[in-house]
């Protein structure tokens, strides 16, 4: 491997404190991690790629064993795109590809986006849905919420209003969002994502089945106004199904397993709820994150990328008219991001990685 010389590593690292002591113990090995998280963030992953194919590709391939893979949104995106072939590196590289490639006319409806989405996960998965279900390593969790009230209406006006109310009631505690959302987590039957009893909000277990992980993929990135909701999703109560990042934006949840919780993450903050992103007194549950090790691009290589950042929604509006420039700059993030992956890499196999850990 190519040996990094960066004044500043790529990588900022924040882990909970039980696994800063267990890191402390003994050096990160793939036979710790059981659970990886992937949270919602739509293009952000983009800067990601690198990172996640080096995990993926080549370090937890050396210990076979199985792993929990849990996500909301594009989230839950990547996680199948990496169970759903036995070389998740070039899995990985499609969905970046795809998502690069759309473009969206002015104006375009919700209707429209979620055609588009599902023509998307469509040419993802390639009619690989089973080989999912029967990854012999990986068991796939996809968060979602079920709508209430207005915030299940489509109808813009109506859904606007139910969208002021959450917004609302989350800033009078986020407790509050249970009148206007449950959340659902299709798991897969052979194993229970690892959690302990889900007792924030009403939580329906759900079981992933070839028949709803299309709709589930596209039901966990639906959010309001952009995506239109996902009607009585296959075998979950029926109902409206939205983005799980609406409650679950960068998976603050009590995590129970016997190692560390690896977390490739956009941000070295966990923001409990979508809403809560302007909140920044709302954080993520130490207890909920003691055996993290959260993994994130240093703000060094991030002033380095395309305008400053990693590629987010607001990009198609920032090039609106530009396709080409918005796309030319998102690829560049994605070739970038494997200066990503090399740093994990040679962290681990030099020991520095422990010099750049810092507490979550």
């Amino acid at each position: 491997m190519t040996a990094l010389h960066l004044r500043q590593p790529a990588l900022t690292l924040k882990a909970g404190y039980r696994a800063l002591q267990r890191l402390r113990e003994a050096p990160l090995t793939p036979a710790d991690v059981h659970v990886i998280p992937g949270a919602a963030g739509g293009p952000k992953a983009l800067g990601l790629t690198g990172l996640d194919k080096a995990v993926f590709g080549q370090w937890l391939p050396r210990v076979p064993q199985q792993r929990a893979l849990i996500g909301s949104s594009i989230g839950s995106w990547r996680f199948a795109a990496v169970a759903s072939s036995d070389d998740p590196a070039v899995q990985l590289e499609r969905l970046a590809e795809l998502y690069i490639s759309q473009r969206f006319d002015r104006g375009v409806t919700a209707e429209e986006v979620t055609r588009k989405s599902d023509e998307f996960l469509a040419s993802l998965l390639a009619g690989r849905e089973q080989q999912v279900l029967d990854h012999p390593w990986y068991r796939l969790g996809i968060l979602v919420v079920r709508s209430h009230g207005r915030l299940a209406d489509d109808r813009r006006g109506r859904l606007l209003t139910g969208l002021a109310q959450v917004v609302a009631a989350n800033l009078a505690g986020r407790r509050h969002l249970g009148r206007f959302m449950d959340r659902g987590l299709v798991q897969d039957p052979r194993s229970p994502v690892p959690l302990a009893d889900l007792t924030d909000f009403p939580t329906h277990r759900i079981e992933l089945t070839a028949e709803n992980l299309r709709p589930a993929l596209l039901a966990s990135a639906s959010i309001p106004l952009v995506m239109s909701g996902v009607r009585d999703l296959p075998g979950a109560p029926a109902g409206v199904y939205r983005d799980g990042g609406l409650l679950d934006y960068h998976l603050d949840l009590p995590y129970q397993q016997p190692g560390i919780v690896l977390f490739p993450h956009f941000t070295d903050r966990v923001v409990p709820g979508w809403f809560d992103k302007a909140l920044r007194w709302r954080k993520g549950t130490a207890e909920h994150l003691k055996d993290v090790l959260l993994v994130a691009p240093s703000p060094e290589y991030l002033a380095a990328l395309p305008d400053g950042k990693l590629p987010d929604r607001r990009d198609f509006e920032r090039y609106a008219g530009n396709d080409a420039g918005r796309e030319r700059a998102w690829r560049r993030a994605v070739a970038e991001s494997e200066r990503l992956g090399e740093a994990f890499l040679e962290g681990l196999e030099t020991g520095r990685l422990m010099d750049w850990v810092q507490p979550l």
